[in-house]
């Protein structure tokens, strides 16, 4: 035999959510919740920022902030696309995607495995710190590798490999704070 059939998930990789404010969603998840802010990423041109909490035993819970994202609205619960088709956007406390955690050393083989199952994905994408985002190959500036998926009711999921530690330098951008009436 020797064929493994299974993914062998780690736990919850993170769970990435979309707020309205970012500043007072840090104030909440760290102040309040206790959660240490461990990353934080500024997205291109000035579309959102999107940073992770900590919430135990290598799992995150992560947030999106979109300047515009449409208002919270039930039944909006996904992005139309990929976030590959630049399409990731979707409402304020929606679930925007869920991603799984695979250890990194076995990352090609279960995107291998999905392959393998007929699911259909995105190219590999290596997260890193430049302008996009994203890296051709992988460096050492890549803290995460993931590839995204859909299931049968198009919730957007995601494999998502860490491939270093996070360190204070990490946390390196302000949270966005809106302020007015109606968000």
């Amino acid at each position: 035999m020797g064929t493994e059939t299974s993914f062998e998930f780690g736990g919850v990789n993170h769970v990435a959510l979309v707020c309205s404010d970012m500043g007072r969603t840090v104030d909440f998840y760290s102040g309040v919740l206790g959660m240490p802010l461990v990353k934080t990423v500024e997205l291109p041109n000035g579309s959102g920022q999107h940073f992770f909490f900590d919430i135990g035993n290598g799992d995150c819970l992560a947030f999106f902030f979109f300047p515009d994202a449409p208002a919270a609205q039930p039944g909006v619960s996904a992005p139309r696309g990929y976030p590959t088709d630049l399409d990731l956007l979707s409402a304020i406390g929606s679930m925007n995607h869920l991603a799984f955690n695979v250890p990194a050393e076995r990352f090609d083989e279960k995107v291998a495995l999905l392959d393998a199952k007929g699911i259909e994905h995105t190219e590999v994408l290596n997260h890193d710190n430049s302008e996009w985002g994203v890296a051709s190959e992988v460096t050492d500036d890549v803290f995460v590798r993931s590839v995204y998926f859909f299931d049968p009711d198009r919730i957007l999921l995601e494999l998502a490999a860490w491939t270093k530690p996070f360190t204070p330098a990490d946390v390196a951008h302000e949270p966005i704070r809106v302020t007015g009436v109606g968000r």
